[in-house]
C-alpha cells in the first residue's frame, strides 16, 4: 500500500539546519499527520496511483502526447492523494492559473478539496516539500531562508494560506 511518510523521519532527523525546537515541531506534526491518515475519511475507492504525481514528473512530447515519469512510489492507494499533488501545486506553490486548475478537476470530473481527509493529505504534501527543503539546502542546492520560510509556515508564523511557496535555485 502507499506510504505518503516515506523518508520524512529520515529528513527531518538528518537535517543539520534544523534547531532541535523545529526538530521537536516536525516529528511531533508527522506523529500528528500519521495518525490522521489512519483515520481518513472515505473516499474515492483505491486504485493503483502515481504517488508522486506532479508537474515535474509528466512531459509532453513534441507530438503532444503526455508521459508519466518517477514510478517508484507507485502503488494501491487513495485517488486521491494523487489528486492532492495538483491542488497542493495550485494553493501552496502557485504553479497553476486557477483558470488552469478549473479546467483539471472539470476534466477529471472531482475537486478534491472538496473532500473531507483532504487537509490532512495536504498537510502531508506540505511537510513533505518542507522536508525536502531542508535537505536541498542543506546540500546548497536551494537557499536556506526558503526553506526556514516553509517551515514557519507551518508553524504558523505566516497567517493562512495560501503561502506562495516557490523554488529559487541557486547558480
Amino acid at each position: 500500500p502507499l506510504d505518503p511518510f516515506v523518508r520524512i523521519d529520515t529528513r527531518i532527523n538528518n537535517a543539520r539546519s534544523l534547531t532541535d525546537d523545529d526538530r521537536t515541531f516536525l516529528l511531533h506534526h508527522l506523529a500528528d499527520l500519521r495518525k490522521a491518515w489512519s483515520t481518513l475519511p472515505e473516499g474515492r475507492p483505491a486504485c493503483v496511483v502515481h504517488g508522486d504525481a506532479r508537474v515535474g514528473n509528466c512531459v509532453v512530447t513534441t507530438d503532444g502526447r503526455a508521459h508519466l515519469l518517477d514510478f517508484e512510489r507507485t502503488a494501491p492507494g487513495p485517488p486521491e492523494w494523487d489528486l492532492t499533488s495538483t491542488a497542493v501545486a495550485f494553493e501552496i506553490f502557485v504553479r497553476i492559473s486557477p483558470e488552469a486548475f478549473e479546467a483539471y478537476y472539470t476534466a477529471y470530473g472531482y475537486d478534491v478539496r472538496d473532500w473531507g481527509g483532504y487537509p490532512t493529505l495536504r498537510s502531508i504534501r506540505e511537510l513533505r516539500a518542507t522536508t525536502v527543503a531542508f535537505q536541498l539546502a542543506d546540500q546548497g542546492t536551494i537557499p536556506l531562508h526558503q526553506a526556514r520560510y516553509r517551515l514557519a509556515c507551518l508553524r504558523g508564523h505566516h497567517g493562512p494560506r495560501p503561502w506562495a511557496w516557490a523554488w529559487t535555485t541557486i547558480a
